[in-house]
């Protein structure tokens, strides 16, 4: 199909000049004369056949056809910037944009990330933490490693690590608990999935304590209020090891407690293209060794 030509300087000068809503501002910012510019606008005013801008005494104004343009072409830009960014120090990179529980990333996944870019320099990985809670189409994610049992639906899900679950809690609050029972006399501190810790207690043979604390939208939260001495937290053991191995948190007792797993998830209606596929079997490696 035959295209009419795009005006870009055009568009460029609109896009900069409805950002800064300031003729003279956007002209610096292009590096061309204020003149030039309005040039430029008006004769994309007149190729469209619309005003875009109410001149004002003291700067100008978009019009409604000026507003509706402008969110356009300020996405068309920015995605232009991604796709030409991808084709830095001359070769292409695929961009793989992953959403990662936040314990996870830090506990994890960021001190092997150095392997795994030396191993697929052509991959750039573009890391959002969360809770948990996570939507990968409403997000546009390619992928999403999340908590749990691994049957989320309309997702195709693939066990990374394991995790166990064990009480931690600051040296100082450490020493006063000798047995499981003793968790009655200290704060035990929660996450938003409540049965984390009657899970625990019964495991352990502990009758007759209530978990009472604050409560927690995040493993690392958690962790942070634990080796501040506010109480005993219940954690994934393998995300906090450095944690454990400085003796920032000490873990009182050995009995622990498989609450799940951590998955790498895609949604199935998506074809899993050569860059997912190559994290996801480097990732299945990395939860192997």
């Amino acid at each position: 199909m035959i295209r009419p030509q795009l005006p870009l300087n055009a568009l460029r000068a609109f896009e900069a000049a409805a950002r800064h809503l300031n003729f003279t501002r956007a002209a610096l910012e292009l590096c061309v004369s204020q003149a030039a510019l309005s040039h430029q606008i008006r004769s994309l005013e007149e190729r469209l056949q619309v005003t875009l801008f109410h001149r004002l005494p003291r700067g100008v104004a978009l019009t409604d056809e000026g507003a509706a343009l402008h969110p356009v072409l300020t996405e068309a830009f920015d995605r232009i910037a991604i796709a030409l960014d991808r084709f830095a120090a001359g070769r292409f990179r695929e961009v793989l944009t992953v959403g990662v529980v936040g314990t996870f990333a830090t506990g994890w996944l960021l001190p092997r990330l150095g392997d795994f870019e030396a191993a697929h320099p052509d991959i750039e990985l573009r890391l959002q933490t969360h809770n948990n809670r996570i939507d990968l189409a409403g997000e546009g994610l390619d992928l999403a490693i999340r908590f749990g049992e691994g049957d989320w639906q309309g997702q195709d899900c693939t066990p990374i690590v394991d995790a166990p679950f064990a009480p931690v809690c600051a040296p100082s609050l450490a020493r006063r608990l000798r047995q499981p029972h003793d968790l009655a006399a200290v704060p035990l501190l929660r996450s938003y999935r409540n049965d984390e810790w009657p899970r625990w207690l019964q495991a352990a043979g502990v009758v007759g304590v209530e978990p009472r604390g604050p409560v927690f939208d995040s493993s690392l939260a958690l962790a942070s209020a634990a080796a501040a001495g506010a109480g005993v937290a219940l954690l994934p053991l393998r995300m906090f090891e450095q944690d454990l191995a400085d003796g920032r948190l000490l873990q009182p007792f050995a009995q622990t407690l498989v609450l799940g797993r951590y998955w790498l998830t895609r949604l199935r209606s998506r074809a899993e293209r050569e860059p997912l596929r190559r994290f996801r079997l480097w990732l299945q490696a990395q939860g192997q060794a």
